[in-house]
């Protein structure tokens, strides 16, 4: 029998119709094509490992989307496709991205008796956690739908050592990982151990209590301190500095 030739750079499967994907919500599913497929050789073993792109689909016939309460839109920015020095990524290399433009807010959140303002406006350019969210396809461009406080800063610049970070977030720039054991011996990358250690370089302006009063955090700009190893987001800068954005919760000792 002749082998059926996907000439299509995307196939999409209803995500209804398709056994495999059971809990998704009615969607679409786009897989990256993968060339020549013979019939009867596809198993659950083929789609192993294939990224799934679940993204609820607005209809055209919605031409805005307004954000209730805390919740915020934000435009998702594109994903990188090439390095600095113009060569090509295949995109299990692209990094899908954290950040984008904020589009509409909602009316703010209520605690107690007090109403408070969004702490972002339409236009800025933010960071938000990694699995943070909702995707939405709307107008053909990917946006993304949250809460105020899954936003972890505000980048005003294209470096991510600029990060002004929100409520109880704390930035800290990593400490380099060590180059040899106590002995004087050279270790390898990977045997490396990451590290849980950091100068802050900024901080958010707290949370809030119960009155929706902001508390100030326990540690400032430039102390160094101990923080849990799986906690927050990971970033590097343009100089391949590694930075992380952690809850200040996760912050473990302020070290001296």
């Amino acid at each position: 029998m002749a082998a059926a030739q996907l000439t299509a750079s995307t196939m999409t499967v209803p995500a209804r119709n398709f056994a495999l994907f059971d809990g998704l919500r009615p969607s679409t599913v786009k897989f990256a094509s993968f060339g020549t497929l013979r019939p009867g050789t596809l198993t659950h073993k083929s789609f192993k490992g294939l990224v799934v792109k679940a993204a609820t689909v607005v209809a055209p016939k919605y031409t805005s989307i307004k954000p209730l309460d805390d919740r915020v839109l934000v435009k998702i920015k594109t994903i990188e496709e090439k390095t600095e020095s113009g060569i090509l990524l295949p995109s299990t290399a692209q990094t899908k991205p954290q950040g984008g433009e904020v589009v509409a807010v909602g009316e703010g959140k209520t605690i107690g008796k007090a109403k408070l303002d969004p702490l972002v406006k339409p236009g800025s350019q933010v960071i938000y956690s990694k699995y943070a969210g909702t995707e939405l396809d709307f107008n053909g461009e990917n946006h993304l739908i949250l809460k105020e406080d899954d936003i972890v800063g505000i980048l005003e610049t294209d470096d991510i050592k600029d990060l002004k970070p929100l409520n109880d977030r704390v930035f800290i720039k990593v400490a380099e990982a060590e180059e040899k054991t106590a002995g004087g011996l050279l270790l390898t990358e990977a045997a490396k151990e990451k590290p849980s250690i950091g100068t802050v370089i900024a901080v958010g302006p707290g949370p809030l209590d119960e009155e929706g009063n902001k508390k100030p955090l326990t540690v400032s700009p430039g102390n160094t301190v101990l923080y849990s190893k799986y906690a927050g987001n990971e970033f590097k800068g343009k100089d391949g500095t590694n930075y992380i954005a952690l809850r200040a919760s996760d912050v473990m000792a302020v070290l001296s």
